[in-house]
């Protein structure tokens, strides 16, 4: 994105000077919004696993330094030129989907979150590990006032992610779903499934989980340990699975638990190779989906029937000066569960 800078106010923002390197916190010249872009005065950011792709070069094409963060909750500073709907003082979040081009065929068909030249924040141009940051219009999503913005900055992403594969799974109220994995992710997909009305199983590992799982809202609990599908069959077989632990191994043993037109919903990301026979498939009828986030529409869904039911993540935070603290903390796989910057 092109943007003019306002060379006597600077702000803190934490950056990968270069792939693989270590994060630093830096003084930089507030950006000034450009066209149909407006800066936000970010209170809350969220860190996610998929920050690994800026923090370790993994996404093609990145340019450093770059700042990370794609789960940006905060308020309209400046609005730039061509602007109505938004003004400033507005609360306003922006998640994965960073804006799109509206010229390429997805974009022509109204699937906007295939769009071909996908803009992401903290990939595409600098997200929300700063003080301010510039988005396009296209990005943004209101917050409600019931949500505040520590609350508000994991939905725009973990939580999009499992309630929009959720409510596209075909599964209806009544129908047996499950959840793999009670961790990021996994704590809001086992929220808004019981709050969709679904029979809630969820499978993680070992069985010191199985209490937290019924806490979210899950009416059983099966230990990945042991044989999910089988014991997923026992129930009567799930109409869908949303995997959300990246491990494809443990992916792979859930499908003899789905039932007749059943669906596996990866939103996990591994990346090795889920195995699965064309026999498994083709008895039953059974399908396996990816599913990536949403659009700006999908987070405003999102946050709404959060708002509505209570569903909240499960937060630790850190100051913006402890971002790498907060970046190591979220990689362990040890933080209850989801780790949000503050400003």
């Amino acid at each position: 994105m092109g943007t003019t800078t306002i060379a006597s106010a600077t702000m803190k923002a934490a950056q990968v000077p270069a792939p693989g390197a270590a994060f630093g916190i830096v003084e930089r010249e507030i950006p000034n919004p450009g066209f149909r872009e407006v800066r936000i005065k970010v209170q809350a950011c969220g860190v996610c696993h998929s920050d690994a792709f800026t923090k370790e070069g993994q996404w093609p094409g990145i340019q450093y330094p770059r700042i990370p963060g794609h789960e940006v909750a905060g308020i309209i500073d400046e609005v730039g030129d061509g602007i109505s709907g938004w003004k400033k003082g507005q609360p306003v979040g922006v998640g994965w989907h960073g804006g799109h081009d509206g010229t390429c065929l997805e974009c022509r068909r109204g699937d906007f979150r295939n769009c071909r030249n996908l803009q992401i924040p903290g990939i595409s141009y600098d997200g929300g590990y700063q003080e301010y940051m510039v988005a396009p219009t296209s990005a943004l999503v209101a917050i409600p006032d019931a949500l505040g913005d520590v609350d508000a900055a994991p939905l725009l992403c973990a939580g999009i992610t499992t309630y929009n594969a959720l409510r596209h799974s075909g599964a209806l109220p009544g129908d047996l779903v499950a959840v793999q994995g009670i961790g990021g992710l996994g704590h809001l997909g086992i929220q808004f499934a019981s709050k969709f009305g679904y029979k809630v199983a969820a499978i993680g590992r070992g069985s010191e989980n199985a209490a937290r799982a019924r806490e979210l809202g899950a009416s059983a609990y099966i230990d990945s340990n042991s044989n999910p599908a089988q014991a997923l069959q026992k129930l009567g077989g799930a109409k869908a699975i949303l995997a959300t632990a990246p491990s494809s191994k443990a992916m792979s043993a859930l499908i003899d638990g789905l039932a007749p037109n059943g669906k596996l919903i990866v939103v996990g990301a591994a990346f090795d190779p889920i195995e699965v026979t064309p026999v498994q498939l083709i008895s039953g009828s059974r399908t396996t989906q990816g599913w990536a986030s949403g659009t700006p529409t999908d987070s405003d869904d999102t946050l709404r029937f959060a708002e509505l039911t209570g569903v909240r993540a499960m937060i630790e935070t850190y100051p913006l000066d402890q971002a790498a603290e907060a970046y190591a903390r979220m990689m362990s796989g040890k933080a209850q569960f989801r780790v949000v910057l503050t400003m």
